[in-house]
């Protein structure tokens, strides 16, 4: 993955727009991942699903928790990425609270196929999924990568979460400041 360019691919977002009437005052916009990751240093997460239990209770509180301390070590921004679309993300994000992690919505996972970390998960019922890595991107260059052991397509429940919290990921940039 190391040195890769990011899969430049069309994310279906929904975005706030007061000129839209009614009780949904939202519009769709495309959201070109070449264009998002160009020029900059972000940290991206990738989970298995919105509202489920590690990814809801640990993993995305923990990096808008973390945020700060990424911002402080030359980190313009923080996404999380799962294949889910845009409705469930927002509704996601807005239970949990979030202030400062962007959800990237993945509906159709391209983003996640290109990435090679499209997973089954029928064994639960929920299709195709994301299988949990984290990664520091450069001007769209991948430079740090960080996985969970045993990606797997095969039914198992296990779900590690431990190389993909956020202080992984933060002691690696302090060991690769921006520049």
């Amino acid at each position: 993955m190391l040195g890769r360019s990011v899969p430049n691919v069309i994310l279906k977002t929904r975005v706030r727009d007061e000129s839209v009437e009614g009780p949904n005052p939202f519009r769709w916009q495309d959201v070109q991942t070449g264009d998002l990751f160009a020029g900059r240093r972000v940290v991206v997460f990738s989970l298995p699903g919105a509202f489920t239990p590690t990814c809801s209770t640990e993993q995305c509180p923990a990096f808008e928790r973390s945020y700060d301390d990424f911002k402080a070590l030359g980190v313009d921004d923080v996404y999380c990425i799962s294949v889910n679309d845009a409705f469930v993300m927002f509704q996601w994000g807005k239970q949990l609270g979030l202030q400062k992690v962007k959800l990237l919505p993945d509906g159709s996972g391209d983003f996640t196929r290109r990435m090679g970390m499209l997973i089954k998960k029928n064994h639960l019922g929920f299709g195709d999924r994301s299988w949990r890595y984290a990664m520091v991107v450069d001007d769209g260059k991948i430079v740090g990568w960080f996985e969970e052991p045993g990606i797997n397509d095969i039914g198992a429940d296990e779900d590690p979460y431990g190389e993909t919290m956020p202080e992984p990921v933060l002691d690696w940039l302090k060991a690769h400041p921006a520049g």
